[in-house]
């Protein structure tokens, strides 16, 4: 069994449902700081360049079945 620190008056229901997840979600967003979005700027071709990928893990990315197999 998990001991839970709680620092709220509401009771933990560890066994809740979707409303209860949804409600412990917006008790906590307050909490959560936004960080400003940074304006993506667009990347000069001649900046990219290939993706390099260890032997192994083109192995089992070869090995894996396709999206809806």
């Amino acid at each position: 069994m998990t001991n839970i620190d709680v620092h709220t008056s509401t009771p933990v229901d560890l066994e809740g449902d979707l409303a209860s997840l949804r409600g412990d979600c917006a008790r906590m967003a307050p909490h959560w700081a936004v960080p400003d979005r940074a304006a993506a700027r667009p990347v000069s071709p001649s900046l990219i360049h290939g993706v390099s990928v260890p032997p192994s893990s083109a192995r089992l990315l070869d090995a894996m079945s396709e999206y809806g197999d």
